[in-house]
């Protein structure tokens, strides 16, 4: 194909919105798609051809990616924990979105596609333990993934991955590990876990109740990667030769306790913690190994967390005082 017009589905979401502007700032062309209307969109650029779609269905999947030379698929239905334990059949239905895109890709004669996997993948029983061995990619089998969210993940990888075997159709899959930032979804029930705890501890400090609710027992590990490393790394797989799935995270291992610690410190205050044990909380330990990542691509994350929580509180609290002096969401 002579076009160079690149496709990003979920355009109007976090990481999408992200992707499309660093796109916009190396001057290429992009056209983005979100289910969401065009208002709600989480970032909109006038140079970018954006619409509203329901790209469950494969007619809208085929006007998307008519004349694209690249498809960056993050359309998903999707949020934190507490959403993906309470919306599985939802989230399986995501798997309409991957299979119609890959299909139309390929009717298409799109050069390469680039599918937004999850470390929800990862088998349940490599994740028991705070204290975590980081998840390499071959952790993936034999399969035991989240139910619900994961197994679409991991069903759509393989899709992915027989696209390129049958139809030649040049994928590309990334397993994200715990993306944030600011110009997310950081309330209303989809925000995960540093867009919730950054938005907890400034409602806190702004309305003077010094008091957190933490979900589980806050002994639970993870990494978090934040968006900047996300949208670079993101690149990066997609123009390599790397045809397997492969990690995109951070190795810099927390407890919730920790990462609520760090945003204490940022927002100079300290809080009396609630733990609701009967709250969604996940697997007990998540990892990232970034051994192939490191070994094939050279990439490594290069944010510290708390360099960027202070950057997603910091939004965070503006969009409070914004939207509501004392809130009680």
């Amino acid at each position: 194909m002579s076009s160079d017009l690149i496709l990003v589905t979920g355009g109007g979401g976090f990481i999408g919105g992200h992707l499309v502007a660093d796109l916009v700032r190396k001057g290429h062309r992009v056209r983005a798609v979100d289910l969401k209307p065009l208002d709600q969109w989480w970032q909109r650029f006038p140079e970018v051809e954006s619409w509203s779609a329901n790209l469950e269905r494969i007619e809208e999947c085929r006007r998307a990616v008519q004349g694209v030379a690249q498809v960056y698929n993050l359309a998903a239905d999707m949020g934190g924990m507490g959403f993906i334990e309470h919306n599985k059949a939802l989230c399986m239905l995501s798997v309409l979105i991957n299979t119609h895109m890959l299909i139309a890709a390929r009717d298409a004669g799109v050069q390469r596609f680039f599918y937004s996997s999850s470390a929800c993948v990862y088998a349940a029983d490599k994740q028991t333990d705070p204290n975590v061995t980081a998840l390499k990619e071959s952790d993936a089998y034999p399969a035991m993934p989240e139910d619900g969210y994961g197994w679409e993940k991991l069903f759509s990888e393989r899709m992915c991955r027989h696209f390129w075997e049958d139809f030649k159709l040049e994928t590309r899959v990334a397993r994200y590990h715990n993306v944030y930032g600011p110009k997310g979804t950081w309330k209303g029930g989809r925000e995960k876990a540093p867009a919730a705890v950054c938005r907890k501890v400034a409602q806190a400090k702004i309305s003077g109740v010094h008091e957190i609710e933490i979900w589980g027992d806050g002994k639970q590990t993870r990494s978090f990667q934040y968006i900047d490393d996300c949208v670079y790394g993101t690149q990066l797989i997609m123009a390599s030769e790397v045809r397997e799935p492969i990690n995109l995270g951070s190795d810099e291992l927390v407890t919730i306790n920790q990462l609520v610690d760090i945003a204490e410190e940022i927002a100079g205050v300290k809080l009396k913690r609630h733990y609701n044990l009967s709250a969604p909380k996940g697997v007990n330990g998540r990892n990232s190994d970034n051994t192939m990542i490191k070994a094939k691509l050279g990439w490594a994350p290069s944010t510290r967390l708390r360099e960027g929580l202070e950057k997603t509180y910091r939004w965070i609290y503006d969009q409070i005082i914004t939207d509501a002096p004392c809130p009680t969401y």
